[in-house]
């Protein structure tokens, strides 16, 4: 017999489910699917391609959420007949219990993903790891912040590119850049922007003394073609230079890597792992596109001076989340007061449940500002 317990939580998330389905208009989702689909088949579509850009990036988030529902309503009914059966039939408890645990999996994702509604969740995005003060040892900590997210991304079936690396002269790292590529991934990570402290017993110390490190990570959306930064030729001073690591034939025998410095601005933006100087190039001027973008959407909320001065104060007091190896193992947001024992698995890439904490978070922070 299935536990009571069971039946419960698959109830429960029955009637989960059954309020996202409120909030998602399925039929207009698909009618508004099929406009498009019509728009698309006009032989004059492909000539404006600011506007396509935006309806085939709205076609391909919409199929998305209809598959997403589809797929889990029909899991749902999987796991009703399957409980159905269970009461005359003992073989089935342990399949319906599988389809339980799924359902509940789905509708926790489910529930999630109707968080990512921002204008840039769907993109990909460029997260930029800079060390604090401290030299080795906060260049040790951004190295281990940068493992951190790539086995993140790997967990999560997301494609990783370096963009930028500078290594540190004894170990860690000045600075790195990772394009993040996968479906929500900046809704998903957008959060993560901020200073990330760490208490440790330092290798790097002779007597292996506690020691605090700051790192900061700032995100940004990787901007489609739907979106047009102007950008003034004249505002830019474009330097080449060799790339600094392992990368091919080429690296460190040609000026092949890329740093353009937005003038009026002061933002400087640098591409040195591509194939050849011109990808440099163009991947160097998305990442300042998405820089200035975000630059102009700040002041016009006139917070940019606060963000700014968040990013910049790499100390005491500023951090979003500390993950401490001694004299106790946790690691704690302090924004969300999630946190967890198992350091290990965090600094392993398993940050799902921080980041889900984070995007209710901000839910409810924002349902709360609208009232």
């Amino acid at each position: 017999m299935i536990p009571y317990e069971s039946k419960s939580e698959f109830e429960e998330n029955l009637r989960k489910f059954g309020e996202l389905s409120t909030l998602f208009d399925l039929h207009g989702a698909q009618a508004r699917v099929g406009q498009l689909e019509e728009e698309m088949a006009n032989p004059d579509f492909w000539t404006e391609t600011t506007r396509s850009a935006q309806v085939l990036k709205e076609v391909k988030s919409l199929k998305a959420q209809i598959g997403e529902f589809s797929s889990l309503k029909s899991l749902i009914e999987d796991a009703q007949a399957a409980l159905e059966l269970s009461a005359e039939d003992d073989s089935m408890e342990e399949q319906a219990l599988e389809l339980f645990r799924k359902v509940a999996r789905g509708v926790k994702e489910y529930e999630l993903a109707m968080l990512l509604d921002d204008e840039f969740d769907a993109n990909n995005a460029f997260l930029t790891i800079h060390p604090g003060a401290g030299g080795t040892e906060s260049q040790d900590w951004a190295q281990m912040l940068m493992r951190m997210y790539l086995r993140w991304a790997e967990r999560k079936g997301f494609t990783t590119r370096i963009i930028e690396l500078q290594p540190g002269e004894e170990a860690g790292i000045k600075e790195v850049t990772l394009l993040i590529e996968g479906p929500y991934v900046y809704g998903h990570i957008r959060r993560e922007q901020g200073i990330h402290r760490l208490v440790r017993l330092s290798p790097f110390n002779a007597n292996n003394l506690r020691q605090t490190s700051f790192a900061s990570v700032s995100v940004l959306p990787e901007l489609d073609d739907s979106i047009v930064v102007d950008i003034d030729p004249e505002d830019l001073r474009i330097d080449l230079y060799r790339a600094s690591g392992a990368g091919g034939q080429y690296v460190n025998r040609t000026e092949s890597a890329v740093r353009i410095t937005h003038l009026p601005s002061g933002i400087v933006v640098a591409c040195q792992n591509e194939r050849n100087q011109h990808q440099n190039k163009d991947t160097a001027m998305k990442i300042l596109a998405a820089k200035l973008y975000q630059l102009e959407e700040e002041k016009q909320k006139k917070e940019i001076s606060n963000i700014q001065g968040e990013l910049n104060r790499i100390s005491w007091g500023n951090q979003i989340r500390s993950y401490v190896f001694q004299p106790y193992k946790m690691v704690k947001d302090h924004r969300t007061e999630a946190e967890t024992g198992n350091v290990a698995a965090v600094m392993d890439g398993d940050l799902d449940a921080f980041i889900e904490a984070e995007l209710i978070f901000y839910s409810r922070k924002n349902v709360r500002a609208q009232k």
